[in-house]
């Protein structure tokens, strides 16, 4: 028997161990993919050419304001799961108070058949020279009596304490709730604040910005930075695969990609069953077409832009992990989720990212909301689907429904 326990322990203690261990693996794993990401953006930033862009100056304002809905979008997860948690409370105390009520209500009718029902207690029937059977049945009755209402009582008092309990946790919630709606109401200023930053930044540079977005060599250089971006994150992914496909890693990502006869084709792969079944990231009117040219000039859409109202939700277009999630020039708050078998959906122009690096997302999850960061004169979403890095048309597989 103490082989089995000692046995027992140490498997709990070694299932205990490589849990933790896994748990620190995967924390370092994330640490690590957090790093070469941060390593890839500041590769980039040092290649930038010295000449300063007007969109540059937005980055301090629509980060933070990203950061700002951020915080919002989490407070308002746990204010809900906390309201949740109240709600089952206040069921569990109702369940109590039921149960207490019909404890109670069963103890009165065994106080009322001892006493006023007109039974004896166990002395004066000892006392009584009645016949001996019969006062150890009457015994046997009242010991069982005695008992039942013991029980009840201990039952009642467990009870009390569970009620006590509940109300405790009921109070520490609310307590939460509080702190969360306070901190709701700070975030809510700052994001406020930040919201009117922009927009004296954006009066301030309007004219600068208008005229640097009409330059041809500023739209190409947003696409080369984008490519150069993906190509990266294609050779961090590399890394991590015991043996890359060929095609997988940075050398094998076009840097110009054409346009009109890239197609991923019938490819396996959960993504690759998605084909004329995607549902659009967010919906709007389509106001830039792929392939189609761009209204400023000399370069053409390398995906769909579709307006939509600031705020609104924009969805991820299948399950996945987040592989990048920050500021981009020309792209502005930009988020990039990698689907696995080198398909990556790309989300630009967002006025928040709401997943952070390394998140897992699920199909349909809200990872960023609408707006017009890096400079865009118009809220909606910048939207790519991208396969081995090359750039191919998201509505030929998006779903008519």
């Amino acid at each position: 028997m103490r082989l089995c326990v000692k046995a027992l322990c140490l498997a709990s203690l070694l299932a205990s161990t490589a849990f933790a261990a896994s748990v620190d693996s995967k924390k370092g794993e994330l640490q690590d993919l957090k790093s070469r990401i941060e390593a890839l953006r500041r590769d980039m930033a040092a290649a930038e050419e010295s000449k300063t862009y007007a969109a540059d100056q937005l980055r301090e304002t629509e980060s933070a304001i990203s950061n700002a809905n951020r915080r919002l979008h989490e407070l308002g997860a746990e204010r809900t799961e906390l309201k949740a948690e109240l709600a089952d409370l206040d069921v569990q105390g109702q369940r109590l108070d039921r149960q207490a009520g019909a404890q109670q209500n069963q103890l009165a009718r065994l106080l009322n058949r001892q006493f006023v029902g007109g039974d004896s207690d166990a002395l004066k029937l000892l006392l009584s020279g009645r016949d001996p059977n019969q006062s150890a049945r009457d015994k046997y009755f009242l010991t069982q009596l005695s008992r039942a209402k013991a029980d009840l009582i201990q039952q009642l008092r467990a009870v009390a304490a569970e009620k006590k309990r509940l109300a405790d946790a009921a109070r520490e919630r609310q307590a939460q709730l509080a702190e969360i709606e306070r901190r709701q109401q700070e975030s809510r200023a700052q994001l406020l604040e930040r919201k009117k930053q922009r927009l004296t930044t954006l009066a301030a540079i309007a004219e600068k910005l208008k005229a640097q977005r009409r330059e041809i060599t500023t739209l190409k250089r947003d696409e080369q930075r984008l490519a150069r971006l993906i190509e990266g994150l294609a050779r961090i992914a590399a890394t991590k695969r015991a043996a890359p496909r060929v095609g997988a890693g940075g050398t094998a990502i076009a840097r110009t990609p054409k346009l009109k006869s890239h197609d991923p084709g019938n490819v396996g792969g959960a993504f690759g069953a998605l084909r004329g079944q995607l549902r659009l990231p967010i919906k709007g009117s389509i106001a830039g077409r792929f392939g189609s040219p761009r209204a400023e000039g000399g370069a053409s859409w390398k995906g769909v832009f579709i307006r939509a109202a600031e705020g609104a939700e924009v969805k991820a277009v299948a399950a996945g992990a987040v592989v990048f999630s920050d500021w981009l020039r020309g792209f502005g708050n930009l988020l990039i989720i990698d689907h696995g078998d080198d398909f990556l959906s790309v989300y630009g122009n967002n006025e928040s990212l709401l997943a952070a690096v390394g998140a897992t997302v699920k199909s349909g999850e809200s990872v960023a909301t609408v707006g017009n960061s890096g400079g865009n004169p118009d809220s909606g979403l910048y939207f790519e689907l991208r396969h081995r890095g090359q750039p191919f048309d998201p509505l030929k597989w998006a779903s008519n429904r």
